[in-house]
C-alpha cells in the first residue's frame, strides 16, 4: 500500500475519494502541521512508498507550468548560529530523494515578492513550497522511501497567492495526470 500525501484538499480536487492501492492524507499547510500528520500516519500503518502531490511556486524562470519530480529539499527560513540562510542548527542543509528532477525550497510563509525570491533563489532551489522538506525529512526517518510530484501554480511574486488559487484545480488536474500514468490508477 502507498500513501497519497497532500498539504490541502484543494490539491486533491481532481482525485477521486478512493484511489486503489493508496491510502490518502491531508496534512494541512506548514512544516509543524506536515511533521505532525505524516508521523502519525507512518506511526500507524506501514507503506511501500509515500507519494506527495502539490503546488509549488517558481522560483527559477526556466521552470514553465508543469509537474516537476522534486530531487532534493532545503530548508530557505532557517539560520544557524552563525547566521547562514538555509543552515539549521541541528538538522541537515538539505534532505536528498534520490531522484533526477528540481530542488524545493520549504518554508512556513507563502512566498509572493521577489525581494523574497532573490534572497531564496541563491540557495540553489528552482521551487518553493511550505511542506516538502518535513514531509521528507519524516519519511527518512521511518526508512519510507518517498516521491514528490509538484505542479508549478504561480511565479512566487506579487500577486502569487491571486495565481494559486486560480491555479490549484488546473494544477490538481496535471498531478492526477501524472499519477495515472505513472501508477495506472
Amino acid at each position: 500500500m502507498r500513501l497519497l500525501v497532500a498539504a490541502l484538499e484543494s490539491e486533491l480536487v481532481a482525485f477521486p475519494e478512493a484511489l486503489p492501492g493508496f491510502d490518502r492524507l491531508v496534512t494541512g499547510p506548514g512544516k509543524l502541521q506536515a511533521t505532525y500528520a505524516l508521523t502519525r500516519a507512518l506511526d500507524a500503518k506501514p507503506y511501500e512508498e509515500i507519494v506527495v502531490v502539490g503546488t509549488a511556486g517558481a522560483i527559477d524562470t526556466l521552470l514553465d507550468a508543469s509537474v516537476y519530480e522534486v530531487d532534493a529539499a532545503l530548508q530557505h527560513d532557517v539560520t544557524d548560529i552563525d547566521g547562514i540562510v538555509g543552515q539549521h542548527v541541528s538538522l541537515p542543509a538539505r534532505v536528498d530523494l534520490g531522484r533526477e528532477g528540481v530542488t524545493i525550497a520549504t518554508g512556513d510563509r507563502f512566498v509572493d515578492d521577489a525581494e523574497a525570491v532573490a534572497t531564496i533563489r541563491p540557495l540553489g532551489a528552482g521551487l518553493v513550497d511550505m511542506e516538502t522538506y518535513a514531509y521528507v525529512w519524516v519519511a527518512q526517518r521511518f526508512a519510507v522511501p518517498i516521491r514528490v510530484l509538484k505542479a508549478v501554480s504561480d511565479r512566487a511574486q506579487d500577486g502569487a497567492i491571486t495565481d494559486w488559487h486560480a491555479a490549484v484545480a488546473a494544477c490538481s488536474e496535471q498531478l492526477r495526470d501524472r499519477i495515472r500514468e505513472e501508477y495506472g490508477v
